[in-house]
This record gives structure tokens, sequence and C-alpha cells, in this order.
């Protein structure tokens, strides 16, 4: 196959931040997909309607003219947020979602859930307005392996809160194990999961193997191939519970490469070309479109975008950086590129 024509996608889980990282990053993600689910997490996070609002103007002036994109906002769920707040956001037309974080799991997340049945009046109320409710799936403890987070997380609180709220729909975010693909898999349909590119293009190989390789530390972290070989099933099964969400997650290059490195892979500039490697390397090239362009706008209860986009079959070489910023698979070759 040379050319690869599909719906053009939506992104289900991005992170922009703002200011000058803003303005550099957006007119790349903007260029492939129609919509992306944006991050809440900056500093201070974004908690209130008020905020995404906000926020959501200053992504408005940072896309480039003539190109037609569209950002859904998200707040950022805390043991603080009122349930006034959730019916407020429920009203709001720009507002899609709650993210929870786990106190320190990732990214500028101290201001997330320290006890997550602490918080379940909150979630009755996500529940009763139905509004999504999107989980960054890792507890923190101390004491639990880096490599268990995910699965313990689910064993400990995400079966009982899909218990206690049926009717509430759940998006485990960035999905990196068997045993979340099989949760996700025996649950019923308000529960859906994002995958990103860098989960099925690598394993924890590329992280460490050869030197340490920080532009590949993301979290959830890289896990073990088995659970790569799981989430490349997931993807490629046209099960519409697992769609795209790519995570990227600028960090300026000197923040990475860094005694005390940031999490986050940054793959918005090639985004799509990425997973279409992934897809062809499992030579199902013909289920990216339901899982880029479909899925997620369904779970969300957005209409299919009717614009197109194409993929040619080219090599070209990953620059070095962007504005500072280092991409995944910085100075490689990729074999897709979009016309």
């Amino acid at each position: 196959m040379k050319t690869l024509t599909i719906t053009r996608p939506d992104d289900c889980h991005l992170h922009v931040r703002n200011g000058a990282i803003l303005k550099t990053v957006l007119p790349h993600t903007a260029r492939q997909f129609a919509r992306a689910i944006i991050m809440p997490n900056l500093k201070p996070p974004v908690t209130t309607v008020a905020q995404a609002l906000a926020y959501r103007n200053e992504i408005l002036q940072a896309i480039p003219e003539g190109v037609n994109f569209t950002p859904l906002m998200t707040l950022y769920l805390t043991a603080a947020t009122t349930l006034e707040e959730i019916k407020r956001a429920a009203e709001c037309e720009h507002v899609y979602a709650f993210k929870l974080y786990p106190a320190g799991a990732t990214t500028n997340s101290d201001a997330g859930v320290a006890d997550v049945t602490k918080i379940y009046p909150l979630l009755a109320a996500l529940e009763k307005y139905d509004l999504p409710l999107l989980i960054h799936g890792e507890v923190t403890d101390e004491d639990c392996d880096i490599f268990d987070r995910e699965r313990v997380f689910i064993e400990r609180y995400l079966i009982d809160i899909v218990k206690n709220f049926p009717a509430l729909r759940i998006v485990l975010e960035h999905a990196t194990t068997k045993e979340a693909v099989e949760f996700v898999t025996s649950a019923s349909n308000k529960i859906a999961a994002t995958i990103t590119p860098q989960h099925l293009l690598f394993n924890r190989n590329a992280i460490l193997a050869g030197g340490i390789k920080p532009h590949y530390y993301c979290l959830p972290i890289l896990k073990r191939e088995t659970h790569r070989q799981a989430l490349i099933n997931a993807a490629i099964s046209g099960n519409p519970k697992f769609f795209l969400g790519t995570d990227s997650a600028p960090h300026l290059t000197h923040l990475k490469e860094n005694a005390c490195g940031c999490a986050g892979c940054y793959s918005a500039f090639a985004a799509l070309e990425l997973y279409a490697q992934a897809f062809e390397q499992a030579n199902s090239l013909d289920k990216l479109e339901g899982f880029a362009s479909f899925y997620g706008a369904d779970f969300y209860g957005l209409p299919r975008n009717v614009e197109k986009v194409t993929l040619e079959k080219t090599d070209w070489t990953v620059p070095a950086s962007y504005d500072k910023i280092t991409p995944l698979k910085s100075t490689e070759i990729l074999y897709w590129k979009m016309v």
C-alpha cells in the first residue's frame, strides 16, 4: 500500500500546555486532528469552568489561520471540586469530561486525589449528569513497583468504581497492560480506554537498553513485550472500546535530559504516522480508521468527522527538535508521512 486515506481523526488525550510551548505544539496536532480532548494539568490546574473557557480561548488563538480544529475541554477533579462546579460543567457546551489524577501520579498531579473513595459523591454527580470520568489509572504507593501501578489501581479502585457507578462513562487513559485490556474488554460499554503510539510501538527496553533514553520515559511507564502485544491486539481488534489518545506531552529538552527528567513523550508532530507504523507492523492498516476516527467520537457522543486525511508511504527523518522540544524518535526514520 502506497497511500492510506481515512476520515480525519480525533485525539482523545492530549497535552498542549500553555504559553510559548502551546504555540509550538498546537499546529502539529491541528494539521492532523479535527478535535482533541485537552488535559487540564496545568500550573495551576484547570479546576473550574471559567478556567477551562479561558484556556480554550488561549488554544483557539494558537490555531493556524485556515485550519479547522476544535479543543474539547476537561476539568481537573480534586477533593475540593464542588457539586455546583460539576453542574456548571454539565451545562457548558465546551466541557466534555473530568480528569482524575491520583496525587503524584504524573506531571503536575500534586493537586490530585489522595483517596479515591473519598470523592464518591463527586462520581455520583458525574454519573447523574453523564459527564465522562477520565482516569490516570495508577496507584502512587512508594512500596508498589512502578511496573505494577496500573494493575494495582484496577484491582484496588477501578473495579469498585465501576460496580458502584454502573452508568458512569469511564475512560482508562493510556492503557499499558494486559490486565487493563482484559478489564476494559470484559466491562460494560460504559468503559473504554485510550492507547498511545509509544505503548503500541515500544516496550521498556526502549528506555533502558543501551543506556537511559529519557525521551522514551513516560507515565504510565513502558511495560514488558507481553503487555505491548496485548495493546496491539486490542487496538487492531475493531473493538470500539479502544481508541486513539496520544497522551502527547511536550517538555523542553533540558527538562527531559535532566537528573530528574520529566515524564512524557512528544508525539503530536507525527502522531498519525506513528500509529500507521504500529498498525502496519501488525498487518492491520485497515483497522486504523475505526480506532483513530470513529470509536472515540462515538464514545463521547460526537458526530463523526467528514473530512479526509491521506498518508503516503515514504521515508523521512524526524527532526532533532521542534523549538527546544525533542520529539519521540528524534533523528530516526518514519515510514509514513501525512500529505
